[in-house]
């Protein structure tokens, strides 16, 4: 499948881990049924009892076969008005038992219809909402394709296990029990052959279903392999033709459709085989069904029932004849049950994904410390209120005594000692001490992975520190609750992500109670403002693909619009001028600087002219703060940062 970016110097280093794909876990068919029935108790209801009349009325024609053949027999002994009568009386009934059976059909397929769609609809509501409650880190460990199957692949085997297999197996048990109980009541001697039948029947199924099943799966994973592939290739064209790589990625893609082609071909080989073989052994069941009655006729053996009724030799061959349809009707119901097994392991399978992703652990929250608005009076008083007053203040209750104080949200971030990292056994920052007052600007540079990203991570929570303490206007940010803390944050990433919309749209998703004036303002305070003015409808282009029709650039400064609109009191740039051309960076750099008035800024950048102008320059390397100062201490010491800036690098 197509793997997700790691965040830089983030936990890709682990590596990445998927899930479960081979086999379905303990339980599934449970879960499914659940929420199945979960707001569907009446329409499944209806269903099943449609279901169960249809299935018992299409096994009812062996027992008016025999009655036909009866009504023959008393028609040559009794007259021709007697056969004529009881026939009509059976014609009416038969078709009776047709036309209910194909109402129920009708309403069947309606009602299952809906209740399939409703499921999905609850199933994808389900998986997308707790996707919204996963911290970070589970998109950062799992490969993007793998997570997108559980929409497409995973919901797909669900639904046609749901709308296909289920109803269908419960039809084949109704069916396969009303004949047993026919056929036990027509006769013992052919029903013990039919079960030494069956049971033979159902060991090839479990050899050649089971081995069905199994590629199946392997079908299913070699696919989404494939369109991983192809997938990134497309996404890649412009580098594949630019290193001329056309050959090396026909070659990988042959192999791996050689792969799909390989568990393809053996999946369909045994499900396409099943079915013809089920088929032989139902005739050839039907033929020794027939030579044994023929026989125990011959030898003169009485037929017995399971309800002790005995009969002769010329009533027992009218069972035989009704008996031998019974047996072709059990065989196609055995068949037909086997034909699901494929259905059912790739539907209880893409189920055990959804729900193993369901039960995936949420992002925890002990934060208790909320963001309200607040009016300040002339005594420094700080009162909350539902008015836009413009100001901000962490609520903070006491559980001790039962108090509340407030406390202005002003943007200042300590952190004390800090250490940190992605995984237990790998600590990537080492006693990192900083302080950022509101209306500095605090600079990270170093080489890649050096920790630059990590730490504004951790100011966002995206990631729990491991030792130390961060505190955000002298409250620890463990108490504060994540969402809170993340709406008083503004930050601009080095990848852009835009969505489908509208340029507008876009923007205020920094702040959705933003006013299209407000908007307008950010962008052109982040200088986007010219060229989207020139779009073909300005402020109202839709953008689609991520923003395809804009340049990487002009994409950027939709990102720093964006982040501009939401006006928090801390900003982070994490390469946010990174796509920017030097004339733009500048022009950039000036709307930047209005905007950090009265706030805190992080600024993460390798173009080192990005960070002159920084209060406090963090020089990090391997997770350590080597040096710290403005601009000119720093160029002044001749140390990391002079190489850096200088590109006078000492040869080792």
């Amino acid at each position: 499948m197509a793997k997700a970016m790691p965040m830089r110097g983030g936990p890709g280093r682990g590596g990445f881990r998927g899930r479960p794909k081979q086999k379905a876990k303990k339980g599934t068919l449970k879960r499914v049924l659940n929420l199945l029935f979960t707001n569907n108790k009446a329409s499944l209801a209806l269903v099943f009892v449609c279901i169960t009349v249809s299935a018992i009325s299409g096994v009812t024609s062996s027992l008016f076969l025999k009655q036909l053949l009866l009504n023959i027999q008393t028609g040559l002994s009794d007259g021709l008005d007697a056969a004529l009568k009881g026939l009509i009386t059976l014609f009416v009934i038969m078709g009776a038992v047709y036309l209910s059976s194909t109402i129920c059909n009708l309403i069947q397929a309606r009602t299952m219809a809906k209740v399939t769609q409703n499921f999905l609809h609850q199933l994808r509501t389900s998986v997308f909402n707790k996707m919204q409650t996963l911290p970070i880190r589970y998109f950062d460990t799992h490969l993007t394709g793998d997570i997108m199957s559980s929409y497409t692949n995973d919901t797909d085997a669900t639904r046609q296990l749901v709308s296909q297999s289920i109803p269908s197996l419960y039809q084949s048990l109704i069916s396969v029990t009303t004949l047993l109980v026919i056929m036990l009541t027509s006769s013992i001697w052919l029903s013990l052959v039919m079960f030494v039948g069956v049971c033979f029947m159902f060991l090839v199924t479990k050899v050649v279903g089971g081995n069905s099943a199994k590629y199946f799966v392997k079908q299913q994973i070699s696919l989404g392999s494939e369109e991983g592939f192809i997938q990134e290739m497309i996404q890649g064209q412009k580098v594949v033709k630019v290193f001329c790589h056309e050959d090396e990625s026909k070659t990988s893609f042959d192999q791996k459709n050689d792969q799909l082609c390989r568990d393809a071909t053996s999946a369909h080989t045994f499900a396409n085989i099943l079915m013809p073989i089920m088929g032989n052994l139902g005739n050839i069941l039907y033929v020794l069904l027939a030579f044994i009655g023929g026989l125990l006729i011959a030898l003169n053996i009485n037929n017995v029932t399971i309800i002790g009724k005995v009969e002769n030799s010329a009533t027992f061959l009218l069972t035989i004849i009704a008996f031998l349809p019974i047996s072709k009707q059990f065989t196609g119901q055995i068949s037909q049950s086997s034909q699901q097994i494929n259905a059912i392991v790739m539907g209880l399978a893409g189920a055990s994904r959804l729900f193993d992703l369901i039960d995936e652990q949420s992002e925890t929250d002990e934060g208790y410390v909320t963001l309200v608005r607040c009016n300040i009076a002339e005594d420094g008083t700080i009162t909350e209120t539902e008015e836009r007053t413009g100001l901000w203040a962490w609520k903070h209750p006491h559980k001790a005594d039962g108090t509340i104080t407030y406390t202005q949200l002003k943007g200042d971030i300590q952190l004390f000692d800090v250490d940190f990292g992605y995984v237990p056994e790998k600590i990537v920052l080492h006693n990192i001490s900083l302080y950022a007052h509101p209306g500095q600007k605090i600079a990270f540079v170093g080489a890649t992975g050096a920790g630059k990203t990590t730490i504004t991570n951790l100011i966002n929570r995206f990631y729990d520190i491991a030792d130390g303490k961060i505190r955000y206007d002298g409250i620890n940010i463990n108490k504060i609750k994540k969402a809170d803390l993340r709406r008083s944050l503004g930050i601009v990433l080095q990848d852009t992500n835009l969505f489908t919309g509208t340029v507008m749209e876009n923007i205020r998703y920094g702040r959705l109670s933003a006013t299209d004036e407000e908007c307008i303002e950010a962008a052109k305070l982040a200088y986007a403002h010219d060229f989207i003015s020139r779009l073909p409808n300005g402020y109202n282009t839709m953008l689609t693909q991520d923003g395809a029709n804009l340049s990487q650039g002009q994409r950027q400064l939709l990102s720093i619009a964006r982040a501009t609109v939401k006006d928090a009191p801390v900003m982070i740039l994490d390469e946010a001028t990174s796509s920017i051309d030097t004339r733009t960076e500048l022009l950039v750099q000036k709307g930047t600087d209005q905007l950090m008035q009265g706030r805190t800024v992080f600024v993460i950048a390798h173009r080192l002219s990005t960070v002159r102008n920084s209060d406090v320059i963090m020089v990090l390397d391997h997770g350590n703060i080597i040096e710290r100062g403005s601009h000119d201490e720093l160029i002044k010491k001749r140390g990391k940062y002079y190489q850096l800036y200088t590109g006078a690098f000492e040869l080792e």
